[in-house]
C-alpha cells in the first residue's frame, strides 16, 4: 500500500510539473508580441507555437482580406513564400528514397538539352544553393526592359527553366560558392516532374500534404485550382493599405507558391519530429550545412551562413535552430524550430511592413529564458 501512495504521488508530481512547464508562457505575453497587428480594418498575421509535442498557442490577428474585413485565424492559408524551399527539398529527397534520381545527379541527366555550363551543377547543388545558377528574376526583368513591374507577365517554373538554358554560363563554378537561389529551387520542381512522371503540385499533394492531412496545403495555379480560406497579400503605401497580391514571380512554384495555414503547418511540424515521412538517417543529409570549395557560405552582408537543403542551420543563443524565411509581393513569412527545446514558433503575414523572424524570437526567447536550468 505504501509503495502505491508513493508511486501515486510521484506521478501527480509529474503531472504537476508537466503543467507548470506548459505554462510558463502565458497567451497574454505572446498576445503582448502581436498586439499592434489586432485591428479589424488591416491586414495581420497568424501565429503558432508548439512546445513539448503540445499547440500551446495559435491565433489570428487583423483581417485576411481588405474588401470583406474576414478575421484571420489558424485555417487562414498565407501565401508562404521561400519557407516553401523545405517541401520542394522534401520532394527531391522522397524521389531520392524512391532510387528515381540522387544527390549527385547532374542537372543536364535530366534536361540534355541545357548548355554546356549544367554538366558541372548537382541536384545536391540546388538544394543547398552552390549552383551558380543565375537570378530569373534579374533575367525576366532584363527581357521586359521598358515595362512596368506589374505589366510583366508572370513566369511559370518551365519558363525560368527557358530562360536559364538561354544563358551561356552561371555565376560561378558550381560548388564553388553559396549564394541563395530561387532559380535552383524553380529548377528543383522541373526536376520533380521529370522523375516522378507528375506534375510538381500532384506530387506534392501525393506525397507529403495528403499523408500528413494537410487538406488545406496547397501549390496555387491560377485557374487550376483555388485557395481556401486565402488571405490576400498588401503593401502599406502612404495613402493607406494597397492589395500587392501577385507578381510576375508569383506563379513559380518550386522557390515559393505553396499557400498554408498554422493548422496544416502544425501537422508539418509533427512530421518533421516524429520521422514521419523522412527517418532520422534520411534527414541527415538536409540538416548538413553545405561547405563550397572556396570557404565558408556568406550571405550578401558577409556574415557566414549553415545551410543544408531548404533549411537555414544557424544557431541562435546558442540553441540549435532549423530555419527559414519567406518574403514576396504582400506576404512575409517564418518558421523557426528549436529541436533540442521541442519548440517551433511560426508566424505567417498579409502584409509587408513587418518582420516575422524578428517576432518569432521574441516568442522564442519567452520560453526559452524560462526553461528551467
Amino acid at each position: 500500500m505504501l509503495r502505491r501512495r508513493i508511486a501515486f504521488t510521484i506521478f501527480l508530481l509529474c503531472v504537476i510539473f508537466t503543467a507548470l512547464s506548459y505554462s510558463q508562457v502565458s497567451s497574454s505575453q505572446i498576445d503582448a508580441v502581436f498586439g499592434n497587428l489586432s485591428a479589424n480594418n488591416a491586414p495581420g498575421a497568424a501565429a503558432l507555437v508548439v512546445y513539448k509535442d503540445r499547440i500551446v498557442f495559435h491565433r489570428g490577428y487583423g483581417v485576411a482580406d481588405l474588401r470583406t474585413f474576414r478575421k484571420i485565424d489558424q485555417r487562414t492559408n498565407f501565401r508562404l513564400a521561400s519557407f516553401t524551399k523545405q517541401f520542394t527539398a522534401a520532394c527531391v529527397m522522397l524521389l531520392v528514397r524512391d532510387g528515381k534520381l540522387h544527390y549527385d545527379d547532374h542537372l543536364i541527366d535530366f534536361f540534355p538539352e541545357f548548355p554546356a555550363y549544367g554538366k558541372s551543377i548537382t541536384i545536391r547543388n540546388l538544394l543547398n544553393h552552390t549552383s551558380g545558377l543565375q537570378d530569373y528574376g534579374e533575367l525576366l526583368m532584363k527581357k521586359y526592359p521598358d515595362t512596368p513591374p506589374d505589366k510583366v507577365p508572370q513566369i511559370l517554373d518551365a519558363g525560368v527553366l527557358k530562360l536559364l538554358e538561354q544563358q551561356t554560363s552561371a555565376k560561378f563554378p558550381a560548388g564553388t560558392k553559396w549564394e541563395y537561389s530561387n532559380s535552383g529551387y524553380a529548377v528543383l520542381a522541373m526536376i520533380v516532374e521529370k522523375a516522378s512522371g507528375k506534375p510538381f503540385g500532384q506530387f506534392l499533394r501525393e506525397r507529403i500534404f495528403r499523408p500528413l492531412k494537410m487538406k488545406n496545403t496547397l501549390a496555387f495555379e491560377k485557374g487550376k485550382n483555388e485557395v481556401p480560406h486565402r488571405a490576400y497579400g498588401n503593401s502599406k503605401m502612404d495613402d493607406g493599405w494597397r492589395e500587392t497580391d501577385q507578381s510576375p514571380t508569383s506563379a513559380v512554384l518550386g522557390d515559393g507558391g505553396i499557400y498554408s495555414s498554422l493548422d496544416d503547418l502544425a501537422k508539418w511540424d509533427r512530421a518533421i519530429r516524429e520521422h514521419t515521412l523522412f527517418s532520422e538517417a534520411e534527414m541527415q543529409p538536409a540538416l548538413t550545412p553545405v561547405q563550397p570549395t572556396d570557404g565558408p557560405a556568406k550571405a550578401e552582408d558577409g556574415s557566414t551562413v549553415d545551410y543544408g537543403f531548404g533549411w537555414f542551420l544557424d544557431p541562435y543563443n546558442s540553441h540549435k535552430r532549423m530555419s527559414h524565411d519567406g518574403g514576396t509581393m504582400g506576404f512575409r513569412t517564418t518558421i523557426q524550430r528549436f529541436p533540442d527545446d521541442k519548440l517551433t514558433v511560426v508566424v505567417l503575414a498579409n502584409r509587408t511592413d513587418i518582420n516575422p523572424e524578428e517576432l518569432a524570437l521574441k516568442v522564442a526567447d519567452l520560453y526559452l529564458s524560462s526553461k528551467p536550468r
